[in-house]
């Protein structure tokens, strides 16, 4: 079963739900007979908690003199810059309720014949069970959270729920009932504590045959062939017209509003596949069953296929929070936000080469939504032109708010060009180059370090100062410092890639001279990558992230081909790294970094961590720390990303081919990969070799590279040059055979 899971009895718990998602609204699907729970999501629920209207304080007047503190060897200093100002979370990401459907006969136990099934090609989550069966999915075409509940004599009572755990206990909660001939209509109204600011559930009730009455806070339905709920969210101030939001759900039947919404979700789930050839004895299992075998290729085939699903699930409106786009919880762990400094990125790493660009659209939407809040992180803290990235948002306020002596996460200057490199990688793979309103957020993150680059080190070189590697700290000194490998990379990127890609601006040729004169990446005396290229700082190599390697993974600055020495040294420095606190994320992204440094016994190391570290839930969303604590998406959507990269990689003048293939999976295909030149990619490997077809949509000339132990032995075209010439609606098939 690769494009879907199921189990053979209803979720329990509300992380083993199964979901769907249209990138606004999502739906957490119980598929419990006797209570039929659907928990109902939208993307823009944050509840106020006082930081939304916070700016960034005005802190630019003391950068000089913190600044002059730090190169002059006060290793403390950046500790008061921001000093005694509160942390404050960004408003928390929170479920709206549940509807739920709770039958007068039923069942409350897992019983033979029950499946509960989703099927990633449509985003429809079934329940059954004898003449009972539920089907929920969310519409890309209506924009609603449709359920369609079938039972012979079907007696019922339907209410929208909003006392889900943790709800604070001031809302201000109003429902509304009405009968109409079709049904009923059920409206939930919540508001804020202390805010206008509150939310909308609108729900449409068609029955079919039986009798519909008002019942307590909802309606009771009773000796019905079939029920249909049609939902929507809507959040806002004010109360908002009942009549009109009821009058603006569509009208049809389930059959038909699946009908509309199934080739949206199917075109953009189905661009690419992943199977592998000894998952077939495994692959009808349930998903909690394959979940207990964890060396078996088909959970890696079906977690790949998952992890797709729930990635395009949950991005729309938004790229996919730290729990995608579903909370059963109204107390969410780091409020649900976007964790710029590293979690957003690896959730998002695969939308380009795996075909998915409504991923990156959010993403873009998010980045451009707030690059005015960013201009003003730039000026208040550091006086700068330019942006500035947040390490948190909630997906309203983009400015810095995060003031902490341990976390100093307002010193993060590397952010914008870090969140900007997904959105240059979709361009390379689809139009090739920038287009206007990404050249101009590349200008901006580049005016930042014209005017942030003001002093010098010892050597002349130019010093990025205040510096933070996020979150670690030298072993040996204060949380901010000098020269954060990291923020180094990201101003030589922006530098160079804004005067790429904007030649025609006056200071285009002043950002390459500043490029030019940024410090060299520094080797330490273990030939490790050092984290901060500063003379005395000392290495704390127990750490989840690895910010430091950015140059290596997504930037490719440092690759086995050009830069032999440093790929070296980088891969020393991820030798060395540590898992401190086991994170998901922490260890997928050494799995990525891994794949770029050609090393797959380290991408397989990485990948049993968590494949065998009871990270994933029933529904195959994923926990962010083992033995499934706390529901976290960063592991469900970053594992494709690493499947890709250990099978293909690809910049705009290259293709490297079966770079880091683990041993445990020795055959298998991957269609549908997009590459950074412009071409389709599918590809089959096994032990005797492998094969490429490329579908080149523009002209390229790419270096070809392969895996230890491969070799091109021919082409469509014979023996290709060297480059490989592409040329674009001309097929190219290479053939690899062992050496």
């Amino acid at each position: 079963m690769i494009d879907g899971t199921w189990e053979p009895f209803p979720a329990t718990r509300w992380e083993d739900a199964f979901l769907s998602g249209n990138g606004h609204h999502g739906a957490m699907v119980h598929g419990d007979p006797a209570d039929d729970r659907v928990i109902v999501n939208h993307h823009t629920l944050v509840r106020p908690n006082g930081s939304e209207d916070l700016r960034p304080p005005e802190l630019a007047d003391g950068l000089g003199r913190l600044q002059d503190a730090l190169l002059a060897g006060d290793t403390k200093a950046a500790e008061g810059f921001g000093a005694g100002r509160p942390l404050v979370w960004v408003q928390p990401f929170h479920p709206a309720f549940r509807s739920c459907v709770r039958r007068t006969r039923g069942l409350h136990d897992a019983v033979a014949g029950y499946r509960r099934e989703v099927d990633f090609t449509t985003g429809e989550v079934t329940a059954s069970y004898e003449a009972w069966r539920s089907a929920v999915f969310v519409s890309r075409a209506d924009d609603v959270i449709v359920q369609h509940v079938t039972d012979l004599g079907l007696t019922a009572d339907l209410v929208l729920d909003h006392a889900l755990p943790g709800a604070p206990a001031r809302l201000a909660v109003g429902r509304s009932t009405v009968l109409t001939p079709e049904g009923a209509r059920l409206a939930l109204r919540v508001g804020y504590p202390g805010s206008a600011l509150g939310y909308t559930g609108v729900t449409a009730a068609r029955v079919d045959g039986g009798t519909v009455s008002v019942s307590g806070e909802g309606i009771r339905i009773e000796g019905a062939r079939s029920l249909t709920l049609t939902t929507r969210v809507v959040r806002g101030a004010g109360r908002p017209d009942l009549g009109e939001l009821w009058a603006a759900l569509p009208d049809g039947d389930y059959a038909t509003l699946l009908d509309r919404h199934r080739p949206l979700h199917r075109t953009a789930y189905g661009r690419t596949s992943f199977t592998l050839r000894d998952a077939a004895p495994d692959r009808e299992l349930p998903g909690s069953e394959l979940l207990r075998a964890p060396g078996s290729p088909a959970l890696l085939e079906r977690l790949f296929a998952a992890g797709r699903y729930h990635l395009l699930s949950s991005s729309g409106l938004l790229p996919p929070r730290l729990t995608g786009l579903w909370t059963g919880d109204w107390d969410t762990a780091w409020s649900g936000a976007f964790t710029t400094n590293a979690n957003l990125n690896l959730q998002v790493a695969s939308a380009a080469a795996a075909a998915l660009p409504e991923v990156t659209e959010a993403h873009a939407a998010l980045v451009h939504g707030q690059l005015a809040d960013w201009r003003d992180n730039a000026r208040a803290l550091f006086g700068a032109r330019g942006i500035v990235a947040p390490s948190h948002t909630d997906g309203t306020s983009g400015h810095t708010r995060h003031f902490q002596r341990a976390y100093p996460l307002h010193l993060w200057t590397a952010g914008a060009d870090w969140l900007l490199q997904p959105l240059l990688e979709h361009a390379e793979v689809t139009a090739g180059t920038p287009d206007a309103a990404l050249t101009g957020a590349l200008v901006q993150a580049a005016l930042f370090y014209e005017d942030f680059l003001s002093h010098e080190d010892p050597d002349g070189n130019l010093a990025v100062v205040p510096s933070y590697s996020p979150e670690n700290r030298p072993a040996n000194a204060g949380w901010g410092t000098v020269n954060a490998t990291m923020d180094i990379a990201a101003a030589r990127h922006a530098l160079t890639t804004a005067a790429a890609h904007a030649p025609g601006h006056p200071s285009a040729g002043h950002w390459q001279s500043l490029a030019a004169r940024l410090p060299d990446y520094l080797v330490n005396e273990e030939g490790a990558l050092a984290e901060w290229a500063w003379p005395g700082l000392r290495e704390t190599y127990d750490h989840r992230h690895l910010s430091h390697l950015y140059p290596v993974w997504p930037l490719d600055a440092i690759n086995p081909y050009d830069t032999p020495e440093l790929a070296t040294a980088a891969h020393r420095a991820l030798e060395l790294r540590g898992s401190e606190n086991d994170s998901a994320h922490g260890h997928l992204h050494q799995a990525l970094i891994a794949a770029r440094l050609r090393d797959p016994s380290r991408v397989s190391a990485a990948l049993g961590s968590v494949l065998g570290g009871d990270f994933f839930h029933d529904s195959l969303m994923s926990a962010h720390y083992p033995s499934r604590n706390v529901y976290n998406a960063d592991a469900a959507h970053a594992l494709p990303a690493v499947v890709i990269e250990s099978l293909v990689q690809s910049t705009p003048g290259r293709l490297v081919l079966l770079p880091a293939v683990p041993a445990a999976y020795p055959a298998g295909e991957l269609r549908g990969v997009r590459t950074r030149f412009g071409a389709h990619l599918d590809l089959r490997w096994s032990a005797d070799g492998a094969t490429a077809v490329l579908r080149p949509t523009r002209d390229a000339r790419v270096d070809l590279r392969t895996g230890a132990g491969l070799t091109l032995t021919e082409t469509s075209a014979g023996n290709p040059p060297a480059p490989l010439e592409l040329t674009a609606g001309v097929d190219r098939v290479l053939t690899l055979g062992p050496r």
